[in-house]
């Protein structure tokens, strides 16, 4: 069975966050994902969570500007201090709203300093961020991002991300596999995805090469999401993509009812 969780930062970026809620709810959804909500005050945010009835599967730590390019901030020399201090209201924050899952975005290569010395920096900051995430229950995950859109992020392959996991060696620390910057980046989605289910804590879904919606690029999805189905992963799946054409439009290959688990053969291009 597969579990769906709209995202709904890049699915509906222009888009007032009051807005965004009911439009998922609206849309059958029961779960969503998210980036760090900079632009709301969060007591509102929580507020509106709370009165559409939805869950949150994961919602992303602090990372600096994302708008500029910054992809987090635990390789900086001095801006580690920002993002530490910014912790306690991040996992306060997920805590009232249910999250259980949260998503940290190391940084990107810093010019003057070795790239072995920020790596280290980066396994010191998760380490200590997945302490104090245990202490409220949560889940802390890394991804790997592609570089053709995310030049000098340190994390590009699932076994650079898997080997940086395995240094800080956090027993609530896992790998969130995103499907679109996989493909870019290494291809062999399904075989990653059954070999390496049981260190994946959060998959997201999005087509290649335009991360649009499932369906309108290269990925074989009935066959990809067969094989998460099959591999036991009983975790949500995150739709994180840019929508062509109307947002509606964009889930037509799924039930309407999207709060329940779908069986892959219930989807609309099963084969």
């Amino acid at each position: 069975m597969l579990y769906f969780a709209l995202n709904v930062s890049l699915t509906m970026r222009e888009t007032p966050w009051h807005e965004r809620l009911d439009t998922a709810a609206r849309l059958g959804f029961g779960t969503i994902e998210c980036w760090w909500p900079d632009d709301i005050d969060l007591a509102v945010l929580a507020r509106h969570i709370r009165d559409t009835g939805l869950q949150v599967a994961l919602i992303n730590f602090p990372a600096g500007q994302l708008s500029h390019g910054e992809r987090g901030l635990l390789n900086h020399p001095i801006r580690q201090y920002e993002w530490r201090a910014a912790i306690p209201q991040a996992l306060a924050f997920a805590d009232q709203i249910g999250c259980r899952r949260m998503n940290a975005l190391v940084g990107k290569l810093l010019p003057n300093e070795p790239c072995e010395t920020q790596l280290a920096r980066v396994c010191d900051n998760l380490a200590w961020v997945c302490e104090q995430a245990a202490t409220a229950g949560i889940e802390v995950v890394v991804e790997s991002l592609n570089a053709w859109e995310n030049t000098g992020y340190l994390l590009t392959t699932t076994a650079e991300t898997l080997a940086l996991l395995d240094r800080v060696g956090a027993p609530n620390l896992h790998y969130q596999y995103d499907v679109y910057h996989m493909q870019l980046m290494e291809g062999n989605i399904t075989r990653t995805i059954r070999q390496h289910i049981n260190r994946i804590g959060h998959i997201q879904v999005a087509d290649a090469p335009d991360r649009h919606q499932p369906g309108t690029g290269e990925l074989r999805f009935p066959f990809i999401f067969r094989t998460i189905a099959d591999s036991g992963y009983t975790g949500y799946i995150g739709l994180e993509f840019v929508p062509r054409g109307d947002i509606e439009a964009c889930f037509n290959w799924l039930p309407a009812n999207r709060r329940e688990p779908i069986d892959p053969a219930r989807l609309q291009w099963a084969e």
